[in-house]
């Protein structure tokens, strides 16, 4: 049975790193529900009050990352309000349309749009949508990044 788990928790570990393509899948729910099968299926009493706290933490940063580094890039880039918000509606949409390539061309063309709908000059509309392409991989590396530790950490508290 516990080949079993592990072979659960394994998986959810990994489909975890889809909701960076997929951001209609909940990565750090996934997380979650592998933290959550070790706990009640295996043994729970092995997992730190520091590491449930910890994985609260970074459950956290983990959500916010992405939402602050699209807001920070595409207004670093001089792009609107506006802007920002065709970004995030992108990124959604385009987790629908011709994944993974959808999250990364819908925003841009989105942003490059309602900047120039906005009277901005061609210029710098281009480089809005630059940033929101920048948002949009720096925040992926985050998220992996992110996911990597809280991983991590898990095989560190349960194996050691």
């Amino acid at each position: 049975m516990d080949i079993l788990i592990w072979v659960i928790i394994m998986a959810l570990f990994l489909a975890s790193f889809a909701s960076i393509i997929f951001p209609i899948i909940p990565g750090p729910l996934v997380l979650w529900l592998g933290f959550l099968a070790y706990f009640f299926f295996i043994n729970g009493e092995e997992l730190s009050v520091l590491f449930w706290i910890g994985m609260v933490i970074l459950t956290v940063i983990l959500i916010v990352a992405d939402i602050i580094a699209n807001s920070y890039f595409v207004k670093r880039y001089g792009g609107s309000k506006w802007g920002e918000r065709s970004a995030a509606i992108g990124v959604i949409i385009g987790s629908f349309i011709i994944p993974p390539f959808g999250i990364i061309i819908l925003p841009f063309v989105l942003v490059l749009i309602v900047e120039l709908v906005q009277k901005r000059s061609t210029e710098e509309a281009f480089k809005a949508s630059l940033g929101s392409l920048f948002g949009f991989l720096s925040g992926s590396v985050a998220k992996v990044m992110i996911q990597l530790i809280m991983i991590i950490w898990f095989f560190i508290e349960t194996w050691l």
